[in-house]
């Protein structure tokens, strides 16, 4: 069942490990389908020899349909942010460490350069510490996220999302590059942000990028 997205989250959990967005085997990917049905790394295994079979199927609900490892501790967030932002059909989670230093030191990421305007959609917010594998970090993460496609998890990590699941991949990844170009930035002096025009134009430009 749903083996070519199975195929598709150990990828994006790969890409993920390889941009040092996390570590070990933290962190976790999950889509969901149209049927509602959810599918999720497990808990604790390394990507790197992760199998298609290893990947759990669950309902909406959170019951399981396919797997027999246990699903990602954070499960119970993915489902409430899944069931309260109904345009969300990719969820990654992470622990990169440049976006995560910016939640320790302001409330909002600035956009600074186009590439985070044209993956997260705008300024990225902080949202307040919320327990890890708890429904808590999906009440804030909804709460916090706005219209954009990732948030900040003060004192954890990031939750990027997207209709699709090269969506959130693009703005964890992105995310990061941006980040490490800020505090760099920072670092140096004053920093220059982008106006609201040029992130409308930002965003807007994204739209036609790759192929048809």
């Amino acid at each position: 069942m749903y083996e070519n997205e199975k195929r598709e989250i150990i990828h994006a959990a790969l890409e993920i490990k390889a941009g040092g967005l996390i570590s070990l085997s933290g962190g976790n990917v999950s889509i969901r389908k149209e049927n509602g049905h959810i599918l999720v790394t497990p808990s604790g295994l390394p990507y790197e020899g992760m199998k298609e079979d290893d990947i759990i199927v669950l309902t909406p609900e959170g019951e399981r349909v396919e797997g027999t490892l246990r699903e990602s501790v954070d499960t119970v967030a993915l489902i409430y942010i899944y069931e309260h932002m109904p345009h969300v059909n990719a969820i990654i989670h992470t622990h990169q460490p440049y976006a995560t230093a910016i939640g320790l030191i302001q409330d909002v990421f600035p956009v600074v350069v186009t590439t985070l305007a044209n993956v997260t959609l705008g300024e990225v917010y902080v949202a307040p510490y919320s327990s890890p594998a708890s429904i808590d970090m999906g009440i804030q993460t909804v709460k916090h996220i706005g219209d954009r496609r990732a948030v900040i998890l003060k004192h954890h990590g990031v939750i990027a999302v997207g209709p699709k699941l090269k969506d959130a991949l693009y703005a964890a990844v992105y995310m990061e590059d941006a980040a490490r170009t800020y505090l760099a930035a920072k670092a140096a002096g004053t920093i220059a942000e982008m106006t609201a025009d040029q992130i409308k134009g930002a965003v807007e430009v994204h739209k036609t990028y790759g192929q048809k």
